[in-house]
């Protein structure tokens, strides 16, 4: 299980730019994909490993599906980036100035969803919530290790 913190240690805009990557989309179920998409060739692109690639479009997948679908957000910013050798940073922006506090969510074995932050919590060296300083709403990032 991951360490869940409640502050970012680093975000996007601290990383060298060749090595980022974001993609802003509407706030619709079928720009998960699209998000999903995109964040994978750049990933190939940047010859990453299979397994390490696999769980980043996992997890960014999650991220941004919980952002449409439990935020007021209008638009989803999402973001890729290598911080350092062998960590991958995934982050995931939205528009919501609600302050909504985030829920986990406790799914039976049958239903088809509830288990993103689930999933994000198995697979990431560390993840967490802040405001965005690019949106205003929140920003949820994950790390991943190679």
């Amino acid at each position: 299980m991951s360490p869940h913190t409640t502050s970012s240690p680093q975000l996007l805009d601290a990383v060298d730019q060749e090595r980022t990557h974001w993609i802003e989309l509407p706030a619709h179920r079928s720009s998960v994909g699209v998000a999903r998409r995109s964040v994978g060739t750049r990933l190939k692109s940047w010859s990453l490993p299979g397994e390490l690639r696999s769980d980043a479009v996992l997890l960014l997948s999650e991220l941004a599906t919980n952002a449409v679908c439990h935020t007021l957000s209008a638009r989803i910013l999402c973001g890729i980036g290598l911080v350092t050798e062998g960590i991958l940073r995934l982050e995931v922006h939205d528009h919501d100035r609600s302050r909504r506090r985030l829920r986990r969510c406790r799914a039976a074995l049958d239903d088809e969803g509830g288990r993103g932050l689930f999933l994000v919590e198995e697979l990431a060296a560390t993840w967490g919530v802040d405001r965005s300083r690019l949106t205003g709403g929140n920003a949820v990032w994950a790390n991943l290790t190679a």
